[in-house]
């Protein structure tokens, strides 16, 4: 076993689609990382958005 490069991980943005689309005052927003290598394509997770107080759809950005 040889060592594992921390290249492939890299730091990812995700904000709610639900609330961008609402028109109301802020945003919400995660930071989380991802292997890039395994998952080329863009993430997209359920979080909590504590502005609309449920749980919404949060894709990733930039």
């Amino acid at each position: 076993m040889g060592k594992k490069s921390k290249d492939a991980r890299i730091q990812v943005i995700l904000e709610c689609t639900e609330h961008k689309n609402s028109g109301m005052p802020g945003t919400s927003r995660y930071v989380t990382t991802k292997n890039k290598k395994n998952t080329s394509e863009r993430m997209e997770l359920k979080k909590y958005n504590p502005i609309l107080k449920k749980v919404t759809v949060h894709k990733e950005i930039k």
